[in-house]
């Protein structure tokens, strides 16, 4: 979800566990040398979900943390890769959590379809979230250090 603290956490996470981090958005803006909210403005948003399902089925990392954006739970493939090569983690937050911390959608880059209001986005990204997770974290009222220390535990025990 976006503005969930995947980046925050993951570098955190990362560090803790002695990892490398991989932030997906980066690594599909180096690859097209363009930023998340040109390719949506010149691709549309289900040109941008190709490229970003592509670029997150090719990721080929080992003793990483892997952010990847929100709208990566839309691409069978890419989730399908990310669940081969890692422990897929949720972390969930609630709708008005989300709201309050998104600022410009257009400027971060989400993936918002034409005629979509962010509770849309929401309410049809949570199943996706749901059916994917391997690990679900929820959010509420907890410090990014909390969760990281609950995430720690348990990647140490998931055998991944």
């Amino acid at each position: 979800m976006p503005a969930s603290g995947k980046s925050t956490v993951g570098v955190l996470l990362a560090k803790r566990l002695g990892y490398s981090f991989v932030d997906a958005d980066i690594v599909i803006q180096e690859k097209t040398g363009k930023l998340l909210k040109e390719i949506i403005a010149e691709q549309g948003t289900d040109g941008f979900l190709k490229v970003e399902e592509e670029v997150n089925s090719e990721l080929n990392v080992e003793r990483s943390v892997i952010a990847p954006g929100g709208s990566v739970i839309y691409g069978p493939k890419a989730m399908e890769h990310l669940k081969e090569i890692s422990v897929v983690v949720y972390l969930k937050l609630s709708y008005e959590d989300v709201k309050m911390r998104l600022g410009d959608l257009k400027d971060r880059g989400v993936a918002l379809k034409d005629g979509m209001t962010l509770k849309d986005l929401y309410d049809e990204r949570i199943p996706l979230y749901e059916k994917y997770a391997d690990i679900t974290i929820d959010e509420t009222g907890k410090t990014a250090g909390v969760i990281v220390d609950e995430l720690r535990t348990m990647m140490e025990h998931s055998g991944k």
